[in-house]
């Protein structure tokens, strides 16, 4: 409501999109645990206070939840509609249909990953440097270093060129992008 309001205010169709932009980087950077460098969010996103983001991440309309650890790497991507959830409840508790108590297992994602629009990742999950998750797939578990998954559940489908992947890091590491 608030930035509806304010957008009216601003005439020029691209200030207007540069104040959305540094309104939803504001509100990540006041709920993340840390931020790093050119962090960049172009769609309203959400973190839980556990949420560690790395250097030159893009958020595209990513939901954070749960109340566990979630640590993203540098070079990440996340797509739009995408959630990764830190907790889950106790089915086994003393209430039916689930405890008052949270299971919590963190979520790890390495450098280089990047998430398709509507992604699910479940709480306990590893995705490793360089993996790519499809769009629309749900992941949980360890996800290996440059793989290609998808599907639900996400299931390998190859692997990137890790010779092509790692020239390429280079490249971006030398001119420091």
């Amino acid at each position: 409501m608030l930035i509806k309001l304010l957008s009216c205010l601003i005439p020029i169709r691209s200030l207007r999109v540069k104040f959305r932009k540094f309104f939803y980087s504001i509100q990540i950077t006041f709920n993340a645990m840390s931020i790093g460098q050119n962090f960049n969010c172009n769609k309203f996103s959400t973190v839980n206070k556990f949420t560690y983001i790395g250097n030159n991440v893009f958020f595209n309309g990513l939901q954070v939840v749960g109340n566990a650890n979630v640590i993203i790497g540098n070079y990440f991507v996340g797509g739009f509609g995408s959630l990764i959830i830190s907790s889950s409840h106790n089915y086994e508790g003393d209430l039916l249909p689930y405890g008052g108590e949270d299971i919590k297992k963190g979520v790890i994602i390495e450098d280089f990953v990047w998430l398709g629009a509507h992604c699910i990742i479940l709480p306990g999950t590893h995705i490793g440097e360089g993996a790519v998750i499809q769009a629309g797939a749900v992941v949980h578990g360890v996800v290996r270093p440059y793989s290609i998954v998808g599907g639900n559940p996400a299931k390998i489908i190859k692997f990137r060129n890790i010779e092509h992947f790692n020239k390429i890091k280079e490249m971006m590491y030398a001119q420091k992008i």
